[in-house]
């Protein structure tokens, strides 16, 4: 291998301190070999060009730590895995849901790996990686493992990658319909945990939603926690309370806060997948992965031959808009159309480069100077990675 592998920014953890910039770097040069120096972002198969040509039948696993219906980030993963093996039919698909970060996923992918004779594991959750995905790739190192979003680091089997889809611009666009639908100038966020990831997510619904109303207020609540229905439950209620008209929330199923929004009379933004059947008067849009279109290009490279050991599938692939890595949902009835039309200006601004989320002169919500003027960060920028601050125009405490 003659590059280094990356830094990716990880979901389910504070992000260690940014590595050597030497050794690691984001890259946005992605579904190459590492050994290639040539391709860029320009050389994605479009997702119409997916063809299930004749090849060996290969058997690809997948685990999630939650249920594959939760209308959040494990139905994401599950209906793009879902859709993969239909498109190319030589992929044998095995699954398993709700499977703890323990040791019990260690035996899911012994059991997968020994019994099915899988080849590529897909471990879908942040705790699968350390150390229970580590062992198995050294106790396996002709199976390919695949971990969204976790860093790697030089020690680290070579059987091992990992892939991220950047949600800060579809965030930054839901922010655009968000104060555009709100008549109070109040917006609720429901969010698990501060960590950098989400916070950048936070952060950019929020630009988003003060490119349309400056004074426009967004109310921060943390559960604690991925997954704690009944804390959202009451987040979303006390905001409602608080006049807030417009809530969405970062957790891993957003079907509480939602659904109780619904239930309030208030208007909501999903997550991770399409909510809108879910609350047919209030949905507006969402955030969303597009893990469909990185499972169908791996599934591609698949079919060519090309694995992490030889250098034909990148360690570390990550995109955005751009690479229709992610997405915003498709709107809800209540939308009006000048709000599709500001998403429609912004969106066209940000793939051709004139518009940057993060640029300065931007203040936290104590009044402190983040982003100096003249500074930009860019997508990719590893500063990102470190965010620990809210922007201006957020009621809330990063350290609560």
């Amino acid at each position: 291998m003659s590059q280094p592998r990356r830094l990716i920014l990880p979901r389910r953890n504070v992000i260690r301190g940014l590595l050597s910039v030497g050794a690691f770097s984001i890259t946005s040069q992605i579904w190459t070999g590492c050994t290639s120096s040539s391709s860029s972002t320009s050389d994605f198969p479009s997702p119409s060009s997916f063809t299930a040509g004749s090849t060996e039948p290969m058997t690809i696993g997948f685990i999630y730590v939650g249920p594959k219906d939760d209308y959040g980030y494990n139905q994401a993963h599950a209906t793009a895995a879902a859709r993969m093996a239909s498109d190319f039919p030589w992929i044998k698909l095995v699954e398993e849901a709700s499977v703890p970060e323990s040791t019990a996923v260690q035996e899911t992918m012994r059991n997968m790996i020994e019994q099915d004779g899988a080849k590529v594991i897909f471990p879908t959750s942040w705790g699968y990686f350390e150390p229970h995905s580590l062992k198995l790739a050294q106790e396996y190192p002709k199976v390919q493992f695949f971990h969204p979003n976790h860093p790697l680091e030089p020690s680290h089997p070579q059987n091992v990658g990992s892939y991220f889809s950047s949600l800060m611009e579809p965030a930054y666009l839901t922010g655009i319909v968000a104060a555009s639908m709100s008549k109070t100038g109040k917006l609720g966020f429901v969010i698990p945990k501060p960590i950098p990831v989400v916070l950048k997510e936070v952060n950019s619904f929020t630009l988003g939603a003060k490119s349309v109303n400056p004074n426009i207020v967004v109310q921060a609540i943390f559960t604690g926690d991925w997954s704690l229905p009944l804390k959202e439950a009451e987040a979303t209620n006390s905001l409602v309370d608080q006049q807030v008209d417009v809530v969405i929330t970062r957790v891993d199923s957003p079907k509480t806060v939602i659904t109780t929004a619904e239930q309030r009379g208030i208007y909501s933004c999903g997550y991770h997948v399409n909510e809108k059947d879910i609350a047919p008067k209030g949905f507006l849009t969402g955030v969303e992965w597009n893990w469909e279109q990185i499972y169908k290009n791996y599934a591609e490279m698949f079919q060519n031959g090309k694995t992490l050991m030889n250098g034909g599938v990148a360690q570390v692939v990550t995109g955005g808009l751009k690479e229709s890595f992610s997405k915003i949902s498709d709107y809800g009835t209540a939308v009006r159309p000048e709000a599709k039309a500001a998403v429609d200006k912004a969106k066209q601004q940000i793939l051709s480069g004139q518009l940057t989320i993060f640029k300065g002169e931007l203040k936290d919500n104590k009044g402190n100077v983040v982003i100096a003027a003249g500074e930009s960060y860019q997508q990719g920028d590893p500063r990102l990675n470190a965010i620990d601050w809210f922007v201006e125009g957020i009621e809330g405490d990063v350290k609560s």
